[in-house]
């Protein structure tokens, strides 16, 4: 059966009119999904019962569960782990700043990248996330925080370009004005840098902000790190993103994750700089989260400042992340890992 919250309006209209329900019956159910963010057809008080049983008939309706919740006492960063209907967990992480509530979530179960410092590929990738799965992460978590979300991340657990038309589906709804109406602006999505993609998400001219996971500043580096990289050059997906930059106007995010001993070094950061010289561009510097048996260690401060300043004397804008909810296994796949491994 179709998954009721993964329909665009228009596919939901043609489905209630086929019902021969009036067109108006649409916009109430769209709006009970996507406003009210209900948990079940009986939700919807003005949607008359004979349709409600008819629509139980011929629509499956995404259920996640609340499966954990951990809350950082250093700064009140939540994870969550979400457990879905077939029995997989997904976890996102909710985060309050003073300009308002952000919200982190995964694309897939598990991921197929395999990015030597990060926990999310271990066990490989499991499966694509529908987009009423990205959908409920934030929904969930807005109900259970009573908060609404200003700020989306895609850029948990999975590779968001390797679930494109679950992405491209998840990010129409959530801007929908008829839904929850999330400013596109508001929206990031991170990739590893997968170029026909980039090359597609520019065609369709979405006004969200693109975020490259980079980490080096050379191929052979790159590949040491990344196993995508294999794949793509740095070169090309630079290309891609000057493409990207050129159509839609929105400066591109290179993301660093600065591990001690490999990619945080001074010539790392000269030849970073070079690499992005007169681009309208933005360096996210990362401290590297340690993952155990990944045999990657935490950058220290120092030389993240020192790689920092490098990049902005060559003209290079750079921010250093804030690291949020590090006591609860904040970072991507950690918790999720944990929890499978009875850990």
């Amino acid at each position: 059966m179709q998954d009721l919250k993964s329909l665009s309006y228009e596919e939901l209209l043609k489905n209630i009119t086929d019902l021969n329900e009036p067109g108006y019956r649409a916009e109430q159910i769209f709006g009970w999904l996507h406003k009210k963010m209900v948990s079940g057809f009986d939700e919807m008080l003005n949607v008359p019962a004979s349709l409600r049983n008819r629509m139980k008939e011929s629509f499956s309706f995404t259920g996640l569960t609340i499966a954990d919740v951990l809350e950082s006492k250093k700064d009140g960063t939540k994870k969550f782990l979400f457990r879905l209907e077939d029995g997989n967990v997904i976890e996102s992480v909710f985060m309050r700043y003073e300009h308002g509530c952000s919200v982190c979530i995964s694309s897939q179960v598990g991921c197929a990248m395999g990015c030597r410092f990060c926990a999310s590929g271990i066990g490989g990738k499991v499966r694509d996330l529908k987009a009423g799965e990205m959908l409920e992460q934030i929904y969930h978590i807005s109900k259970n925080e009573n908060e609404r979300i200003s700020n989306v991340v895609v850029m948990g657990t999975g590779e968001p370009f390797d679930n494109f038309d679950n992405f491209c589906r998840f990010y129409e709804l959530l801007t929908d004005k008829r839904g929850l109406g999330l400013s596109g602006r508001n929206v990031t999505v991170s990739t590893c840098g997968i170029v026909e993609k980039i090359y597609e998400l520019a065609e369709k001219g979405y006004p969200l902000t693109l975020a490259i996971s980079l980490h080096a500043p050379n191929d052979e580096l790159r590949r040491s790190m990344m196993p995508i990289a294999r794949k793509y050059s740095i070169s090309d997906i630079i290309k891609a993103c000057d493409d990207y930059f050129a159509v839609t106007g929105r400066r591109v995010t290179y993301e660093y994750s600065l591990a001690e001993g490999v990619n945080d070094t001074p010539e790392c950061a000269d030849e970073l700089s070079g690499l992005l010289a007169g681009k309208n561009c933005h360096v996210n510097l990362i401290p590297v989260n340690p993952v155990e048996g990944k045999g990657f260690e935490r950058a220290d401060i120092r030389r993240i400042t020192a790689f920092k300043n490098i990049l902005e004397k060559n003209g290079i804008n750079a921010t250093i992340r804030r690291g949020m909810g590090g006591d609860i296994d904040a970072a991507c796949g950690q918790l999720r890992r944990k929890y499978i491994s009875g850990g």
